[in-house]
């Protein structure tokens, strides 16, 4: 970590257990934010010293008013700052002068507002760099820490939430109102509450290593609106998972991007900004949220319950429906359901009625009271072949509802197994789920709602597990030589390479290449023909032409000299047909690799994560399935495999309906050059390698044909 982030990280520590806090720009209006904010600080109780600052007031609720900052004759660890934006920097400033190393700006008229607003900005930036402040905000609803060592209300929340294992960052003030009014619906709790706005100085990264050591905290969520350093990202969510064993669930806004322009590239067209989120976020051990209820459903099953071995479930229910409907949704989250040993059935078997279900989802019948789900529950408990349940109850006239929340409270308590609720219904139910609440339970209203927390925690526990590979570094590569022929071919304006140089440069980097060969005669095409050895495929070379197949440029299957140097002709005469204005460089002739599969590589970089690596079907099909994967770079041995593997027709190249192996390895070994090659050349703005022909297992694989668009 860099100094600014040290810096942050120690006097975070002051942002959230100040034992003084001066509010600036403070005053006596109730309904304003300067008013609301004295007040909450006040009402909260904090556990420390309240400083009200403003220059026209000598007394604010009580307390003591100071004209400005650095009249309080005391050492004061926090500045909440309240004043219009206009005059932010000279409160900074005094801040400074006072020897304060923290601030929240809740102040709005940033960057949010324009070229003005980002002057005032960088203004503020500056100050804080001068004096070693470090700041949330500008443009933010505050700071809430409920920790009873603190008890700070720092914001103008409408409500001071209860105490939890649970942290919220925001980038989005106004979410953050709604998230408290609903968490408190929920009866659930928060440790840490934050608003950070424009993220001028302390990030979404400092308060995620901040969070890491809180030993308040268990589960960390995260709003973001934008990504401006994807790989800090990753890194400190990487970091949180592996050293503190805490989730991050994030919810990202901007999932369709609409208009976008269109990409010259294969990759360029698939790898949307959505598409990649989605892969970086999974790669560092992200959990990624549609909406808010999606992500306290799943926070919940974080906080309350311990995390699932296996995908292994047994459902409990009092109505076939549900059970039915849950299970539907179980299969497509990725879950089973467990076969029970020969112990439990037969408990079931005594202690439920002859009617009841007992196999996989249990029917307990609709006239179930509580000794009926006990039985259920505890059998299910004690069978090693479970590892979690789902207890699903419909209200009928004799359920005893209120009992069986009880008794699903004591089986959990003595279960360390994780145990998920879903009693159906509002007003009938209504006790139950309190009481579910009172003791940690995760409750959801639709029963299928269980199973996307399960599957995600489950997700998460086999991240934790998963010992991270440093990616490999190749040794074997000329960097010297791609970095020549990118910079000639920028300097001359050129920013499409033709498929030669493209292949010099994959060459450069250990991917195996095609033998082949570039020819400008129907002589020359016979000869370098019958070098290369029969079949060959041959296609025009122009830097004006992307698609070559549309303008009849490429023939296939050419198996002997006389039809080389006839081929040549005829491909020279489709393009000066076809696109007249095209120059033409020649023709290129490549060994035609029979027998085997097409897939496609490619590269792509985009503006958060920086340099992204797809996979997936080659030739039309990339196109026409849209079955691809991607990661971020660098990627690990493990992580390219997955990426072969996470396809949806990856059992084409795993051997399916008796077809042998494809060489895997080979093509993970690929990827990982390809990211490597991303990483060290910045130049290349999209790569796509399509195909990559893969043989069998052991016999490697050779790129078929390449193309790569340059940037400055």
């Amino acid at each position: 970590m860099g100094k600014r982030t040290d810096l942050h990280k120690k006097n975070l520590q002051t942002i959230f257990y100040p034992e003084s806090v001066a509010i600036v720009g403070t005053n006596k209006v109730k309904g304003t934010v300067p008013g609301d904010i004295f007040t909450n600080i006040l009402q909260a109780e904090l556990n420390g010293v309240i400083y009200p600052v403003n220059p026209r007031e000598k007394w604010i609720g009580s307390l003591k008013a100071y004209k400005y900052i650095v009249d309080i004759p005391d050492p004061v660890d926090l500045a909440v700052i309240v004043f219009p934006s206009t005059v932010c920097d000279r409160a900074l400033e005094q801040c400074g002068e006072k020897g304060i190393k923290s601030a929240i700006i809740i102040s709005a008229g940033f960057r949010e507002i324009g070229e003005k607003g980002l002057e005032r900005e960088e203004q503020i930036k500056a100050i804080a760099e001068k004096w070693d402040i470090s700041f949330i905000g500008p443009n933010c609803l505050g700071v809430i820490n409920t920790d009873p060592a603190s008890r700070l209300n720092a914001s103008f929340a409408r409500k001071f939430p209860a105490e939890g294992n649970i942290a919220f960052l925001s980038q989005s003030g106004a979410l953050c109102t709604a998230v408290l009014d609903y968490a408190q619906a929920r009866n659930i709790g928060f440790s840490k509450f934050v608003s950070f706005g424009n993220k001028a100085d302390i990030s979404e990264i400092d308060l995620l290593y901040y969070l890491m050591d809180d030993e308040k905290t268990k589960v960390i969520l995260l709003y973001l609106e934008e990504i401006t350093d994807g790989p800090s990202l990753m890194r400190a969510a990487r970091d949180v998972m592996e050293k503190s064993h805490k989730p991050v669930l994030i919810m990202k806004s901007g999932r369709t991007s609409a208009g976008a322009s269109a990409a010259a590239s294969h990759t360029g067209s698939l790898a949307g900004s959505d598409e990649i989120c989605d892969a970086a976020f999974r790669q560092a051990g992200i959990i990624r949220c549609d909406n808010v209820e999606d992500m306290f459903n799943i926070a919940i099953a974080f906080a309350y319950q311990p995390l699932p071995k296996s995908e292994k479930i047994a459902i409990i229910t009092n109505a076939g429906g549900p059970g039915v409907l849950t299970t539907d949704e179980a299969i497509r989250q990725g879950l089973k359901l467990a076969e029970f040993n020969e112990d439990t059935t037969g408990k079931f078997r005594r202690s439920l009625p002859t009617t009841a279900n007992i196999s996989n989802p249990i029917d307990v019948i609709g006239d179930a009271r509580a000794d009926r789900y006990h039985a259920a529950m505890t059998g299910v408990c004690q069978d090693d072949n479970v590892d979690g349940l789902f207890v699903i109850l419909t209200p009928q006239s004799m359920t005893d509802i209120e009992k069986i929340a009880e008794e699903i409270a004591k089986v959990a308590n003595e279960s360390r197994k994780p145990i998920y609720t879903s009693f159906m219904g509002e007003a009938d139910v209504a006790a139950g789920i309190k009481i579910l609440q009172k003791h940690h339970i995760p409750h959801y209203t639709l029963p299928e709602s269980m199973c996307k927390p399960y599957a995600a925690t489950l997700f998460f526990n086999q991240m934790i597990k998963q010992k991270a590979e440093r990616p490999t570094v190749f040794d074997d590569v000329e960097k010297g030589k791609v970095q020549k022929v990118v910079n000639e071919n920028l300097e001359s304006g050129k920013t499409y390479l033709s498929e030669f140089k493209a292949k010099e440069i994959i060459e450069t980097y250990g991917l195996p290449v095609i033998k082949s060969g570039l020819t400008t005669s129907e002589k020359e095409a016979g000869s370098v023909a019958e070098s290369i050895g029969y079949p060959v495929v041959m296609k025009i070379m122009s830097d004006d032409i992307v698609h070559k197949f549309d303008v009849d440029g490429v023939v296939l299957n050419v198996r002997n000299r006389e039809e080389a140097e006839k081929t040549y002709t005829r491909i020279i005469s489709n393009v000066q047909k076809s696109m007249p204005e095209a120059k033409i460089d020649g023709v290129y002739i490549a060994k035609q690799i029979e027998n085997g599969t097409e897939v496609i590589l490619g590269v792509k970089r985009d503006p958060a994560f920086g340099p992204v690596v797809m996979f997936g079907l080659g030739g039309i099909f990339v196109e026409v399935f849209k079955d691809v994967s991607f990661r971020v770079a660098p990627i690990d041995k493990e992580s390219a495999v997955n990426m072969i593997k996470e396809i949806k027709s990856s059992k084409m190249l795993l051997g399916a309906r008796g077809r042998k192996n494809l060489d895997i390895d080979s093509i993970a070994d690929a990827i990982m050059r390809l990211s490597q090659l991303a990483l060290e050349c910045p130049q290349i703005a999209e790569l796509d390698i399509n195909p990559l022909i893969v043989l069998e297992d052991g016999q490697g694989c050779f790129v078929a044909d390449t193309r790569i668009i340059l940037t400055n």
